[in-house]
């Protein structure tokens, strides 16, 4: 592989807050460690909090009917977890978060972040329009599944993770977050023979290149986007986060 040119455009996205938000949610909130292969929460468990991640990485997954794990985000620093709940009755976690890599998250009461919102329109206003866009997020994921099929979603998800973490070379985009091919199938909702099989089309047609530690790099994207008809959404919608 040819050395690295430069980040990838879409790389760059931070899904920013306001000073005067953060200073609110750490000053209601509390520091802890996570440990890998641990759960933060589980689908139907009562929701008491919500998180910010500070370090490591979350994973977001749901079972299907069939008993399929569904990948739906990989969070990043400073990325909302379970902030779905919000402002609702007797609420439900909707998702599991598993601890992918240990770090630390900020845990906040779901109780306690309403009452302190209430009291401040302006940052009520913030951290819903903040909490719209990370579902927002989710509702297209859900749609490429739904539409595309698990070939779609695939394309979908490579083209989400080039703009999450992808590094431009000579050779392409190259995704620097290597993923097993099974996990690749959990965002499709697929087994990993079906994913095998069409990573496999995609090498030989020459889309994409595998290194042998299991990095992606994708050759041409474009060919990616023109064949789930993307609508070409903002770098803050269309991303693996």
């Amino acid at each position: 592989m040819q050395p690295v040119k430069n980040k990838y455009s879409h790389h760059k996205h931070v899904d920013t807050i306001s000073f005067e938000l953060r200073k609110l949610l750490e000053s209601i909130s509390q520091t802890k460690k996570t440990e890998k292969n641990t759960f933060l929460f589980q689908e139907g468990m009562d929701a008491e909090e919500i998180y910010i991640l500070k370090s490591g990485r979350i994973q977001i997954e749901k079972l299907t009917a069939d008993g399929k794990e569904l990948t739906l985000r990989i969070c990043k620093t400073n990325d909302l977890i379970g902030e779905l709940t919000l402002f609702s009755d007797d609420p439900k976690y909707l998702l599991s978060a598993r601890v992918l890599t240990e770090g630390e998250i900020l845990v906040i009461k779901r109780d306690l972040l309403e009452k302190e919102l209430i009291k401040d329109g302006e940052l009520t206003f913030e951290f819903m329009r903040w909490v719209s866009n990370h579902m927002r997020i989710f509702q297209s994921k859900i749609r490429d599944l739904l539409l595309n099929g698990k070939k779609g979603a695939l394309y979908s998800t490579l083209i989400r993770l080039t703009n999450s973490y992808g590094i431009e070379t000579n050779d392409g985009i190259l995704i620097e977050m290597a993923l097993t091919n099974q996990q690749l199938a959990n965002f499709c909702a697929a087994t990993r023979e079906s994913v095998n099989r069409m990573l496999s089309e995609l090498r030989k047609s020459d889309i994409i290149n595998i290194s042998k530690n299991g990095h992606i790099v994708v050759k041409d994207v474009e060919f990616l986007r023109q064949e789930i008809g993307c609508e070409n959404c903002p770098v803050e919608i269309c991303n693996i986060n």
